[in-house]
């Protein structure tokens, strides 16, 4: 197995395998995602470690900062170091010192957020976060919607050379895929993608987000806080992330496929043919 030296990350190493074929079978080599454990420090304070792609972290560890409400704007985010090393990657970012301070009274461990959105939570009152209401004039039809899935697929790289990866992807006002990012994590992807778009200033109102699994309530919760209009799944909403998403206005579809999709919530930036 080819493993990245100490303190060096790659997005994916070579193994060697035997792949089977019935009663048949041969050697050869073959392409797996790396995870690696990535610490987020604040002002020298850790706050969570995530099991992650080695991959666009200033990207995630902005995105992760807004959409759980570490930070209201990218302003507030002065400085973010990515330092490798032998036991994983860690990012320190300094933020603006009143963000610090309600950070700390929050309180919360998020060990391990690739499987599971509420982990480390210390009460249910920290647990389900209501967003304000999102004012979004996007739109798109049918046939853009599903049109941009196939044009994201053809865009995982990381995921055609190792079938392992999830992605997020923004669908901008011109129907067309304008970013995608990839991660072994599904919350990570829409970090790193949602980090990639608040670095360019991107309007947030006028896209829509796609993702490759399940919507989770986490995932609505990340898009609303961010005042994203619609977001899209390849997979199932849960009910919890129906019900947040009728709050907060987003339009939720999911079981996007070819000629199909299901529409949960606020179905009029959908237009059907």
């Amino acid at each position: 197995m080819n493993a990245p030296m100490a303190g060096e990350y790659a997005a994916l190493a070579t193994v060697a395998v035997h792949r089977w074929n019935g009663a048949s079978g041969h050697s050869q080599y073959d392409d797996v995602a790396e995870e690696v454990p990535v610490a987020l420090e604040y002002n020298g304070i850790a706050h969570a470690v995530m099991l992650a792609s080695p991959t666009d972290l200033e990207d995630f560890a902005l995105g992760f900062s807004l959409s759980e409400g570490i930070i209201a704007d990218r302003s507030e985010l002065y400085d973010c170091d990515v330092m490798p090393g032998p036991d994983g990657i860690r990012v320190a970012l300094r933020i603006a010192a009143a963000r610090l301070a309600a950070l700390k009274d929050r309180r919360r461990n998020l060990t391990g957020r690739t499987g599971c959105g509420l982990c480390g939570t210390e009460s249910l009152q920290h647990a389900v976060r209501i967003p304000p209401m999102v004012s979004s004039s996007a739109c798109f039809s049918a046939a853009e919607l599903e049109a941009a899935f196939r044009q994201m697929e053809s865009m995982q790289r990381l995921q055609h050379r190792t079938g392992a990866t999830h992605a997020a992807a923004w669908l901008g006002p011109g129907a067309a895929i304008e970013h995608v990012r990839e991660d072994v994590g599904r919350h990570n992807a829409l970090d790193k993608l949602l980090g990639a778009l608040a670095s360019r200033r991107a309007d947030f109102s006028r896209g829509a987000v796609l993702v490759t699994s399940r919507a989770s309530y986490e995932m609505v919760q990340k898009a609303a806080t961010l005042g994203i209009g619609m977001l899209a799944a390849v997979s199932a909403p849960t009910a919890l992330a129906v019900r947040l998403a009728e709050t907060a206005g987003i339009s939720l579809a999911g079981f996007v496929r070819r000629q199909g999709h299901v529409v949960y919530a606020h179905g009029h930036r959908i237009t059907q043919p």
